[in-house]
């Protein structure tokens, strides 16, 4: 199968690719892509994997500041990852992740991710480490305990190496899923 790989900004995408991109995810969640979802993944790099039939994967990573044991980092956060359901298991979720990650190991201080426990494999068999410690969102009131996202966040080290989970995470806030 061949495959073509794309590595772009939001900025550089038409209005074409930008709805085909929506329409996988929209797909690949079963209807469960809010557009809150959509927008959080808006504004970075976007990875797009064609094959013959089109857009087979997409994914996207978007800066985000974490603040973890007085510093905050620049966090490559990993977004709108999804691939078409005719074309999964043959590696294009790899080949989408692999791209991701070498943007955010030039770029950032690590990599950040909330994945559903059925994303998780993927994940984790490329090296994030799932956080098993606290979770905080930096809300417009300050700083608030997001018990529900605990367990859910994986991390991957780039420059900052591993981040202690007996300190904590605090997200920057947004609309929608703070994580």
């Amino acid at each position: 199968m061949t495959v073509r790989l794309r590595l772009a900004h939001t900025a550089d995408l038409d209005p074409g690719e930008l709805h085909a991109a929506h329409a996988l995810l929209d797909a690949a969640f079963d209807g469960g892509f809010s557009d809150e979802d959509w927008e959080h993944g808006l504004g970075g790099l976007h990875v797009l994997v064609h094959d013959a039939t089109g857009l087979a994967a997409h994914g996207s990573v978007v800066q985000r500041r974490i603040g973890h044991r007085g510093r905050w980092l620049r966090a490559g956060y990993v977004e709108a990852v999804a691939v078409r359901s005719d074309a999964r298991r043959k590696g294009l979720g790899g080949r989408v992740l692999a791209e991701l990650e070498r943007v955010i190991g030039r770029a950032y201080d690590l990599g950040a991710l909330s994945a559903s426990p059925e994303g998780a494999a993927l994940y984790t068999a490329r090296g994030w480490q799932r956080w098993s410690g606290r979770v905080h969102g930096l809300s417009p009131d300050g700083i608030v305990r997001l018990p529900e996202e605990e367990g859910g966040i994986y991390v991957w080290p780039a420059l900052a190496g591993a981040p202690d989970p007996a300190g904590e995470f605090v997200l920057d806030w947004r609309d929608g899923d703070v994580a």
